[in-house]
């Protein structure tokens, strides 16, 4: 195969991940965007994290939120716990890796906010522990994962939402993470602010 057909091999693949994610989940998408206006509206805010790609997925939605996705608007109110490396290294070396997130969800969640747990394996530890410390403290959560889903669906309460990208490849499912999380900026300017047409 050569670097053409392999290029358009991946474009296929990325585009069957996307309609099988949007053909499955999106009445997902939808309650999870109606669950961030209602909670963004209400004055609370949301915490995202990930690692890896998810990590970085985290600190881009939560700059969507902050700033701007396509419309100008005010701020909304969303953190990443990926970004801190203080807060990341200290806790890790005093709590361990698997409490990087919860310890900040801990300090940082109140009631009514919203955690947004991103793993493509569904399997992460510390991505696991922040949820069940956001449970603890009556947030909601919206989970993005992949494959079988993993034991983030586990964890899931019939409040939550959870959004699977329906793919087993990490590159596939961190494409249509990107695709959700754009589509939830949409949707959640839409609700909030109203069209921009």
């Amino acid at each position: 195969m050569d670097f053409d057909d392999r290029i358009r091999s991946q474009l296929r693949a990325t585009t069957r991940a996307l309609e099988q994610t949007v053909e499955d989940s999106q009445d997902q998408l939808i309650a999870a965007a109606e669950l961030l206006a209602e909670r963004l509206a209400a004055g609370s805010k949301v915490l995202a994290c990930g690692n890896g790609g998810s990590a970085a997925d985290a600190q881009h939605f939560a700059a969507e939120l902050t700033g701007r996705f396509e419309r100008e608007r005010v701020g909304l109110a969303a953190v990443s716990l990926t970004t801190d490396t203080s807060a990341l290294t200290a806790i890790g070396n005093d709590y361990g890796f698997e409490r990087i997130f919860s310890r900040q969800v801990e300090a940082l969640g109140r009631t009514g906010d919203v955690l947004l747990a991103i793993s493509t394996s569904g399997n992460s530890r510390n991505v696991l522990k922040a949820m069940e410390a956001a449970q603890e403290l009556g947030m909601n959560i919206i989970a993005l994962s992949g494959r079988d889903r993993g034991q983030i669906a586990r964890g899931l309460r019939a409040t939550d939402v959870e959004i699977r990208a329906a793919s087993a490849v990490t590159a596939r499912i961190q494409e249509v993470h990107i695709f959700a999380l754009h589509a939830l900026c949409d949707l959640v300017d839409l609700r909030l602010f109203g069209r921009d047409d």
